[in-house]
Formats: structure tokens, C-alpha cells, sequence
């Protein structure tokens, strides 16, 4: 099982003995046997995760990071889904030590690439 332990912190999910296995835990199955459980986090606790993966990833606290390394960071969180949690990108913001308006900025950025990459006319141009 310490094979999971990098998801696990990753995630912030933990390991259960399948017999404390709640109906929202996650069942591991080895050779026909229930050998663990994962237990999800709560969904508000997620992007909490989620950018302490960053900070151990990175080594240092996320804003001290260049303005591009944000960026990027930023781009994958978006991937990720963490700006349609409550309080997204204020939490981000406060992470990266930026302002939300900066954040903003990074997420037209990023969308402003796609739509380059897509060869879209208008580059900026955001759905909603």
C-alpha cells in the first residue's frame, strides 16, 4: 500500500481497512479481495490539497515562484476544476501572492493561448 501514499498525499485522501469502508470510500481490490479503502476529502478541502501538492512539488511556498511558473499554475488548476469551487480564486490568489485581478489576468491568458492554439479569431473571447 505505500505504493499509493504520493496519490494519497496528493489528493489528501486516506487509507481505511475495508471494514470502516463508508459508502463513499473508494474499495481497492487485489486478486478478488477488498484489501483498502480510500477516503476521498471533502470537496471544499480539495483545492487546499491541491496547492500543498504544489508547494511540495515546487520546494518552496508557491508565491515566491515566477510570474510564468504561476501562470502554469494557474493553467493547471483551471484544467482541474479548482476556479468552480466557492472561493477559487481568492484562495489561489492568496497562495500565489497575488491579487484576485491577477488571477484574472492568468485566466484570460490561458484562454487567450487556447484560442491561439485553436486558431481562433479574437483570441480573448470567453464563454459563459
Amino acid at each position: 500500500m505505500a505504493a499509493l501514499g504520493p496519490l494519497l498525499t496528493a489528493i489528501g485522501g486516506e487509507l481505511v481497512d475495508p471494514t470502516e469502508a463508508g459508502e463513499d470510500d473508494v474499495p481497492l481490490h487485489w486478486d478478488g479481495a477488498t484489501v483498502a479503502a480510500v477516503r476521498l476529502p471533502l470537496l471544499s478541502d480539495s483545492l487546499d490539497h491541491l496547492l500543498d501538492d504544489l508547494r511540495r512539488r515546487h520546494g518552496r511556498p508557491l508565491a515566491e515562484l515566477d510570474r510564468r511558473t504561476k501562470q502554469r499554475i494557474v493553467r493547471s488548476l483551471e484544467q482541474r476544476g479548482a476556479f468552480a469551487l466557492r472561493h477559487g480564486v481568492e484562495t489561489v490568489a492568496a497562495a500565489l501572492g497575488v491579487s484576485r485581478f491577477t488571477v484574472y489576468n492568468y485566466l484570460n491568458y490561458v484562454s487567450e493561448r487556447r484560442a491561439e492554439a485553436r486558431g481562433d479569431e479574437g483570441g480573448s473571447r470567453r464563454d459563459g
